[in-house]
C-alpha cells in the first residue's frame, strides 16, 4: 500500500503549512479506501489557475481548484491526479462566507482530492447539498477535529 501526495507552492503564499496538506490528502484517501495512490497538489497564482481554467474547461478568470484525475489503468490499479489550488482565491472565499483561510484552504485540498476520485457536484448552487459536498464536509470535520 503506497499513498503518495506532494505538494508545491512556488510563487504563492498558502495558509497552511505543507506537511498538513498531505496528511489532510492522505486522510482523504485512507477515508475513502484508496490503497495506491499519486496526487500532486499544486498551489499556483490566480493567473496560473486562469490559465488552466480557460484550457481545460473553457470558464473565464480564476476559481479556487481545479483536479484531473487520470483512470487506472487496470481495475483496482493506483489513482494518480493532479490537483491546483488558488490560495488567493481561497482568501477572498474565506473572507466571503466568514470562514478562516486555514479551513478555505483545507476544504479547497479536500474538494480536489474528490474530484481526482471521480466525485462530481452539479455547478449551480444545489452544488451545496449534493453528495459530493456532504462527503467534503465531513472529511473536512474528522481533518479539521484531529489537529
Amino acid at each position: 500500500m503506497t499513498r503518495i501526495v506532494d505538494v508545491t507552492a512556488e510563487g504563492v503564499r498558502v495558509a497552511v503549512a505543507r506537511a498538513r496538506v498531505v496528511d489532510v490528502a492522505q486522510r482523504v484517501l485512507k477515508a475513502e479506501r484508496v490503497r495506491d495512490a499519486l496526487v500532486s497538489i499544486a498551489f499556483v497564482s490566480d493567473r496560473e489557475i486562469a490559465a488552466l481554467n480557460w484550457r481545460h474547461l473553457r470558464h473565464r478568470g480564476p476559481t479556487d481548484v481545479i483536479a484531473f484525475g487520470f483512470a487506472p489503468g487496470v481495475r483496482g490499479g493506483p489513482v494518480i491526479g493532479d490537483v491546483y489550488v488558488a490560495p488567493a482565491v481561497a482568501r477572498r472565499n474565506a473572507a466571503e462566507h466568514g470562514r478562516g483561510v486555514r479551513e478555505e484552504t483545507l476544504r479547497l485540498v479536500v474538494h480536489g482530492v474528490l474530484h481526482v476520485l471521480g466525485y462530481d457536484h452539479p455547478v449551480d448552487e444545489s452544488r451545496y447539498g449534493s453528495p459530493m459536498w456532504r462527503r467534503q464536509e465531513r472529511l473536512l470535520r474528522s481533518a479539521l477535529a484531529a489537529a
